[in-house]
This record gives C-alpha cells, structure tokens and sequence, in this order.
C-alpha cells in the first residue's frame, strides 16, 4: 500500500517522505510521481521505477545458503528467515562533492553494490533505460577502485514487460585496489518470468530479470549468475546471486540472497 507523503513541522514535506518502503532509488526531475500506485498490468513504466539519488531501503542479506531460483507455480518465497539473516541498508546519493564526481559525466547516483564489499556503483538512469557507468570505491587514495564501462553497461530498459532481452558486451578498464585493470564483460540479460515473490516485507507482483555475467580476464572466464525481481513502484524487490561457475540457470546454492525487509 503506498501511503500519502507526511508533512513536516511547517508544512515542508520530507525529501523521502513519499518515497514506499523499498523504493531502492528514484529522480526527483525525471522520476516517477510522487504517489505511484502499481497497476498490475505486469509491465514496469519509467514512472513505475524508483531509480535516482536520495533514496533508501532496508534489505534483509545472507549467503552461502540454499536458494532455490525454479520456483513452483509462478512463485518465489524467500519470506521465511535463512541463516545469517541481517539487515542491509542501500541508500542511493548524488556524486556531488565524491572525489569522483567529474570522472563520470552524465551520472546520476551512486548506490553499494553488495553487503560485503566497499565499493559503489555508479549508475545513470534515462527514459529508457538504468545505466552502469562504473564502479568506485568510497575513498580515494593508492588503494582506490575506480573502473569505467565503455559501453555503458544497460542494467533495465524502460518500459520493462516479460520476453525483453538484450546484451551488452564492455570493457572495463582503470584501478582496482590501486592495480591496474583491464579486461571485457558480457551482460546477457533477459526478462524470463512474472509471478509472485514472497519477501519478509510483503508478497510482490513482480517480473524476474535473468543476468549471466561472463568476465574474461587473459584467458580466464568467470560466469555469475543472477535474478533480480522488480515490481511496480518498488523498484528492484530481490537478488539472488549465484556462486562463480553456476552451471545450471536455475541454481540451488545462492552466494547471495537480498530481500526487501524491515
């Protein structure tokens, strides 16, 4: 349910006051409405996706645990608690003043980009699509990570309906802990099923994003899978993360699970 936004003393309203629990992001000048109500016709509008600076959500993360992707029925239930559960806060911010701020022109946000790791995606969100520019640790110093994607790598598209698919092929090059990195990825992503998605915050009507990420360094290839359940309004609801070298698509043993939580 989303709520109406609270007014402060005075009458000022919160800068994130409207935005739902789990909004993971949001635009205040090209993002959706204040008030975004799903209307449950299985396709993800730019107006019903919260991507942008200024925004938080709490997430409940484990990993190293068994995570069953099939699903039965068109449903998902990570609801129940896993072991190791914790909560993992994400908020997104603007680059202004970041000792990185003027190396990605035309970025938007940045935003973490896992519970265990420092460091930050750096993210641009257009009309059609959610952008990843780069990745960049917090601080700056002779240890820093600070890698750029050439392409941009295409996270989502707008409007997002089931059946999408595209690919991106990158090569990222820069710092990484203070070593120089040069190497390509490949993006294969697919919108492969719609259906319920259980989450110890609520049930969601969500769409389920398959990515197979191949990164080729030298001669060596890593592959990682993933899912990400996005919803209406809420934006990216769940992450299912596979172990490096998943064979199967749908995999049993997740890496990492993040659900949206309280």
């Amino acid at each position: 349910t989303c709520a109406p936004h609270q007014e402060l003393d005075g009458g000022a309203a919160s800068a994130d006051a409207h935005v739902p629990p789990g909004t993971d992001a949001g635009r205040p000048d090209a993002g959706p409405p204040a008030h975004c109500v799903p209307d449950g016709d299985g396709v993800v509008s730019r107006a019903e996706a919260p991507f942008g600076p200024g925004l938080a959500a709490r997430y409940v993360v484990t990993g190293d645990v068994p995570g069953d992707t099939a699903g039965a029925g068109g449903r998902w239930d990570y609801g129940g608690a896993l072991p190791g559960d914790h909560p993992f806060d994400v908020r997104t911010a603007a680059l202004d003043g970041r000792w990185f701020a003027d190396r990605f022109a035309g970025a938007d946000y940045v935003a973490p980009l896992a519970e265990d790791r420092d460091l930050l995606g750096v993210f641009r969100v257009t009309s059609a699509s959610l952008e990843l520019l780069g990745v960049v640790s917090p601080l700056e110093g002779v240890g820093r990570t600070e890698l750029r994607f050439e392409p941009a790598v295409r996270m989502l598209s707008f409007p997002l309906a089931r059946g999408d698919r595209w690919t991106t092929e990158t090569r990222v090059t820069g710092l990484a802990a203070g070593l120089a990195a040069n190497f390509t990825e490949r993006y294969e992503v697919e919108v492969d099923a719609r259906g319920e998605v259980v989450m110890p915050y609520a049930p969601f009507d969500a769409l389920r994003v398959r990515v197979t990420l191949t990164r080729t360094v030298g001669f060596t290839q890593t592959v990682t899978r993933q899912f990400l359940f996005v919803a209406e309004c809420f934006g990216t609801v769940a992450t299912v993360v596979s172990e490096a070298n998943e064979a199967e698509i749908e995999f049993r043993r997740a890496a990492e699970i993040r659900r949206l939580g309280f």
